[in-house]
Formats: structure tokens, C-alpha cells, sequence
């Protein structure tokens, strides 16, 4: 059965369960054959209606502030809590500590700073480090946690071999949307350089950027990834991918409003680039849209705008089989993952619907934005 995106109200972000399950089986499918734990990252996907449902195959979550902690903690019951920070406030500590399951910490003066805090606090908490292997493929250095002078993570030059004791894992992430192998050549330079340390380590996590939902994703190299750090040091596996998780699950549905000229065809919409879709202009990058297609390629083409003032509000140019009208409902796909959580409010424009859709249920919005929701973030 198809969703009717004509019965949203728009802008909407809609999630399609049905999709959501079929990574979740993939994901679960991997946890079964290696005996690794995966876990939502919940910068990717923040949408905890569907928490319930992502705990029955998934081992928990993992965070990267206090309030994502408590989110996965309140949200997915049950399940394991990680979290991982640049670094800590110290007034917001002994919370993460009555909640997480795991703290990683960026540097060894934050582990030392807090160590005696959680040895004495009662709770069997298993803390990391994470390292930096200076080595990553990713091309575009504001996603690139490797790139010179990154802050993120422990170089071998600055790894402290004397300050383990209470180190129970390490943790690397230097992927982004990319395939098993270059996790493969990834873990051959993580071992070279960390292995000695990995021996004295309960676990090992492989962080996120896995694409492993993506449909050419090569499962069977992940598999012999996973397997080879478990067989070789003994030790447990963590993932933590976000956007594997809610790949190509959602939608972003939008109403055109206007049509203007300035030597090319204008849609202006009722949703954003930079209020609703931040990445197409941070990335950059251009969505697809159902039923569209190249510029040039249908017989309609147009550049597709924002309501916003930034000139650079635009989503992209698109072509169509017949010519856009005022009311026309265009349907944005993969807006399930960097979308909800990064969205904002400038210029005082409204936030897009959150709904859900099922083969029960069918159609069920969830949450509608209003002023106040704009008005009390600023006072």
C-alpha cells in the first residue's frame, strides 16, 4: 500500500515503518551472525516514537550530550546508554552518571578529571578513550574527525600507556557514508598502531558512518571485520551507526506556493533549505524528489527555493513531466536521518509536521508546530 502524501499537512516529515523495519532486520542480521552490539546514534535520528520499536532488534543508543543520554535512557527502556563528548560539564556529570552504561572520554585529561567520580559512584559504569588513528577517507574535512589538527580523539603520540587502569574500551570513528572496506583498510591501521592496547581492552568500538542498510553495501566485509578485532583480541564489538538506521525511511513533503521568472522557472515552497533540510546547503547536497528528474531531463525544469530571506535558500534544480502549479505537493525522500534534529526556526518559520505511517494505522501525525514553539526557544 502507498502513502497518500496528499493527506499531510505540509510541510511534513513522515516516517514509513515498514521501511524502518527492513534496516532494523538487516542491522539484527549482523548482531546475529557476529555476536556484535548495535546502537542508534541518536544525532542521525532523534525520533523516539519509534524508540520502542528500534529497542526490540537493537542494543540501545548512544549519545553525545546529556539530553540525547536521557533521551535513549527515558525512551528505549531496557537497553544500554553510551555516551561520548569532546568533553564534560562538570555540573552535568553526575546525571550522565546515574544513566550511562558507557562513558567515552576524547582525552586523558578528561578521564583523569572524572575518573574518581565514577569509581565512587556506585554504579558499574565501563569507560573508553577514544583514539585517533590519523587515518580516514573521508574528502571533506568538517566530516572528517582525522583531518590535521582535529580535536577529536587520542593520537598514538599523545596515548598514555601508564593511565589505562579503569580502561575498559577504545573507540574510533572516522567514517562517514561509506562502504566496509574502508572500514577494512581502517582497521588494519587501527591495529597496527593500537593493537597492543586493544589486548587489554574488553571492547572495541567501531563507531558509526557504517552504511550498512544502503543496497550496496558489502555485509560479508563487515562481517569479517567484526569477527577479525573479536578472534584476534577476545574482545566485545560496538556500531554505532545513525543514519543506517532510518536510511531512505523517511519523507519530506512540501507544497509549492509560488511560481516566478528570473531567467529560469522559480518553485517557491513552503518548506527550507536551511530551516528544514540544513545539509543540502551544508554539505552540499541535492535530495531526489518523487517523479523528478535531472535538470533538462523532463520538459519542466525549475530551481526549487525556500521561504526564508537567505538568498542561497535553495534546494536545487529540478525537472518535471508536466508544469508545476500553485498546490503541487512535492514528496523529498531520505529526510528521516539529519533532518529533525538539525532543523530550525530562522526567520520564524515553522517547523514541519512529524508523522508516521503503517499498514495498521495508516497516516498518523504525531506532532504539529506552532508560534509558541518558535517564541519560547528565545526567551
Amino acid at each position: 500500500m502507498d502513502i497518500n502524501f496528499e493527506k499531510l499537512p505540509t510541510p511534513s516529515y513522515i516516517v514509513d515503518e515498514r521501511l524502518l523495519i527492513k534496516n532494523l532486520e538487516i542491522l539484527k542480521d549482523v548482531m546475529d551472525r557476529t555476536g556484535c552490539r548495535i546502537l542508534l546514534a541518536q544525532k542521525a535520528f532523534s525520533m523516539y516514537y519509534l524508540y520502542p520499536l528500534i529497542g526490540k532488534y537493537l542494543s540501545g543508543t548512544t549519545a553525545s550530550s546529556l539530553f540525547e543520554a536521557k533521551l535513549g535512557y527515558e525512551e528505549m527502556k531496557g537497553r544500554e546508554v553510551h555516551i561520548y563528548s569532546p568533553a564534560y560539564r562538570e555540573e552535568e556529570f553526575d546525571e550522565i552518571m546515574e544513566i550511562c552504561d558507557h562513558i567515552v572520554f576524547n582525552s586523558f585529561s578528561q578521564w583523569d578529571k572524572f575518573k574518581k567520580r565514577i569509581w565512587n559512584s556506585g554504579r558499574k559504569i565501563e569507560c573508553g578513550l577514544r583514539i585517533n588513528p590519523e587515518y580516514s577517507e573521508i574528502e571533506t574535512d568538517i566530516y572528517n574527525p582525522c583531518f590535521t589538527g582535529s580535536r577529536l580523539g587520542i593520537t598514538l603520540e599523545n596515548f598514555r600507556e601508564d593511565d589505562l587502569d579503569g580502561i575498559d574500551g577504545l573507540h574510533f570513528h572516522t567514517m562517514c557514508e561509506q562502504n566496509s572496506d574502508v572500514l577494512e583498510r581502517t582497521l588494519k591501521v587501527v591495529d597496527e598502531k593500537f593493537g597492543k592496547y586493544i589486548r587489554k581492552m574488553k571492547w572495541v568500538n567501531f563507531g558509526g558512518g557504517h552504511h550498512i542498510t544502503r543496497p550496496d553495501y558489502d555485509i560479508e566485509t563487515l562481517i569479517k571485520c567484526i569477527m577479525f578485532i573479536k578472534e584476534k583480541y577476545g574482545v566485545e564489538v560496538y556500531l554505532e551507526p545513525g543514519e543506517a538506521v532510518a536510511l531512505n525511511t523517511g519523507y519530506l513533503v512540501a507544497r509549492v506556493l509560488d511560481i516566478v521568472n528570473n531567467g529560469i522557472d522559480i518553485a517557491i515552497l513552503d518548506t527550507s533549505a536551511a530551516c528544514h533540510m540544513p545539509d543540502v546547503i551544508e554539505m552540499p547536497y541535492r535530495p531526489k524528489i518523487i517523479g523528478s528528474g535531472e535538470p533538462g531531463e523532463y520538459p519542466y525544469t525549475y530551481r526549487l527555493g525556500g521561504m526564508t530571506c537567505l538568498a542561497g535558500d535553495v534546494i536545487g534544480d529540478y525537472s518535471f513531466k508536466k508544469p508545476l502549479k500553485e498546490g503541487n505537493v512535492l514528496v523529498f525522500t531520505d529526510m528521516a536521518i539529519y533532518t529533525m534534529v538539525k532543523n530550525n526556526t530562522f526567520n520564524g518559520v515553522n517547523l514541519p509536521s512529524i508523522a508516521v505511517y503503517n499498514e495498521t494505522d495508516g497516516i498518523k501525525v504525531l506532532k504539529q508546530f506552532g508560534y509558541e514553539d518558535f517564541k519560547c526557544r528565545l526567551s
